[in-house]
């Protein structure tokens, strides 16, 4: 798919083209819940030119306080034959019409504005707002003044105006001062008003320059690499927006410190364009895996997961190892290390006298400690057959793959032995052990079928109309599709079969990342998803480990959270960065 740019607006709106209007407003008083308007003020300007003023007294229906008159100079006289606000608001509202709300401290004189249109039951536009008071906090230092009230500023830029506390000449001094701001931004090269709404501080000059880079990208999901001067990857990502979403690296929604320094390294956006949301999270997992990029945290290790398993042997034991069990052997994982696959071998020793030790049993030999305090069968000593110790090894594959609702029980009666010798943190360590082993198991049986299936075909309804189609095969997604409103979906399902990727499994390899297939999992248990053809079974265990997990899992929700393969969470900006907002 080529990447077109129709218009310039596709950019964002030129700040030369915006119809600003600076408002100011006098009252009695500092709450809009018990004070009244006493004077509106306001000045229309686009593109530095004064298109029109607007400017009222206001009886606010009320006695104006003597320290207010000494302030504004408006007095109870001055106001008696003024409109009252519910003349005065629409009138304002109608010369604000079609623009962006300017004002200094602009919460004061907006929620003033807000609270008169509730009470006279005008309707609101919801007009967006900028305030010069918070832009000036990013853009004029200590050095240059003391403060930055509107007084203050008014001298900086040598405005024409000087304020007085009367509200058409504040709101000219206001437009002057807007205009020196904006003079300021556009020189750190922020040109419209999308940019100017995500203006902050914090976003460097590297990052507003480095803007040009999400010209020309799709409005499309997908997936985006940042490449470096010598087209190294750095960093991947994926979006239902490439463009929307690339653009916001170099805004104030952008607060991680890392991308920062990714950005001053970036050349180039590469895209790529997916026909579904599953395509674009399965592509950013393999080009994260393939190029390791330096600037991106999750997925980096997809490698180095470890599995569990039982050992190949007349006493088998559980053993660590880097590739997933393709023989068939019971396993569990993939764990992210090998500390959390430990805490699951440990919690099966807790239950299971399983042999700890890891020498290979061809004969009798000395017992350990484990053998005298019942924790194990003592197969070393000869104490054990080998059809007992199946019978041992036969629960641990339950749990692993079958009911491990009898492991549960034994986990339940050793927590209350150590709760009646009041081995408490024991007791909660033992428990932690377990909800890591049942996660890795519960994990394994909803994987192995899908990873077993040659073919499974499944559709979900398209947002826009038509159906979102996927197949997957060993677990690996081997292709997507969209079939058009109104088309036949079995002609596009012939299509997507006959090209999707053929995939085969190789002994000791799975076909597709850990996470890849955890991905697709997820979408095909959604509820609006259907199963079109399946070769294989699909299925989980009724007593199995995920049923264990649900009742688990409550008692540990306030323990730390052992993240495993899920993704990483993004930070939202905070209200704060921003000079412009959206007053609804």
């Amino acid at each position: 798919m080529q990447a077109i740019q129709s218009t310039f607006d596709d950019l964002g709106t030129p700040l030369a083209e915006v119809t600003f209007v600076v408002v100011d407003l006098e009252s009695t008083g500092g709450s809009p819940a018990d004070c009244g308007i006493t004077e509106i003020g306001a000045v229309r300007v686009r593109g530095g030119e004064v298109l029109g003023e607007f400017q009222t007294l206001v009886n606010p229906a009320e006695p104006i306080p003597a320290f207010i008159s000494v302030l504004t100079g408006i007095t109870d006289a001055m106001v008696a034959d003024a409109p009252r606000i519910e003349s005065a608001l629409p009138a304002f509202l109608e010369f604000a019409r079609d623009s962006v709300l300017v004002a200094h401290n602009a919460g004061f004189d907006i929620t003033f504005l807000k609270a008169a249109a509730a009470r006279t039951g005008a309707a609101w536009p919801g007009f967006d707002v900028l305030d010069t008071l918070q832009l000036a906090r990013h853009l004029v230092t200590r050095d240059e003044a003391p403060n930055h009230k509107l007084s203050s500023l008014a001298r900086i830029f040598c405005a024409r105006t000087t304020p007085d506390h009367r509200a058409l000449h504040d709101a000219r001094a206001t437009v002057d001062v807007l205009h020196g701001l904006l003079e300021r931004v556009g020189n750190l090269g922020v040109q419209t008003l999308e940019e100017l709404g995500s203006y902050s501080s914090r976003v460097t000059p590297t990052q507003r320059r480095k803007a040009f880079l999400a010209e020309g990208l799709p409005h499309a999901p997908g997936v985006y690499l940042f490449k470096d001067r010598d087209g190294q990857v750095l960093y991947v990502g994926t979006s239902r927006d490439i463009r929307s979403r690339v653009r916001t690296y170099f805004t104030a929604a952008e607060q991680r410190s890392r991308m920062a320094d990714m950005v001053r390294l970036a050349h180039v956006v590469h895209p790529v364009v997916c026909q579904t949301p599953l395509e674009a999270q399965v592509r950013e997992v393999r080009l994260i895996d393939e190029h390791s990029p330096r600037f991106n945290r999750r997925s980096k290790n997809a490698r180095r997961a470890v599995w569990v398993r039982l050992t190949h042997e007349r006493f088998p034991r559980l053993s660590v190892v880097r590739t997933p069990p393709t023989d068939g052997s019971a396993s569990i994982g993939p764990f992210r290390s090998r500390a959390v696959a430990q805490q699951a071998i440990d919690a099966v020793h807790e239950i299971l006298p399983l042999r700890q030790c890891t020498k290979r049993l061809s004969g009798p030999s000395s017992a350990c400690a484990l053998l005298d305090i019942g924790r194990c069968g003592g197969p070393c000593v000869g104490q054990q057959d080998v059809e007992a110790y199946a019978a041992v090894v036969a629960e641990c594959e339950a749990i692993f793959r079958g009911d491990a609702r009898p492991g549960a029980e034994r986990l339940q009666a050793r927590l209350v032995e150590l709760a009646r010798q009041e081995r408490f943190e024991d007791a909660a360590t033992v428990r932690d052990r377990f909800v890591q082993l049942i996660r890795a198991a519960a994990r394994a049986q909803r994987l192995a079928p899908l990873t077993a299936a040659p073919e499974l075909v499944a559709a979900r309804r398209h947002h826009e109309g038509g159906w979102e189609l996927v197949c997957v095969r060993h677990g690996r997604l081997a292709g997507t599709a969209v079939s058009p409103r109104g088309a036949d979906p079995m002609v596009h399902v012939a299509t997507l079969r006959a090209t999707a990727e053929v995939v085969a499994p190789e002994e000791g390899r799975l076909p597709a990342l850990a996470e890849e297939t955890e991905l697709v999992l997820r979408w095909l248990e959604q509820p609006d998803v259907r199963i079109v053809d399946l070769e294989g079974v699909w299925s989980c265990p009724v007593g199995g480990a995920g049923r264990i997990r649900q009742e688990l899992e409550p008692a540990i929700a306030a323990a730390a959270e052992v993240r495993g393969f899920d993704r990483d969470q993004v930070l939202a900006p905070t209200a704060r960065g921003s000079a412009l907002r959206r007053a609804g």
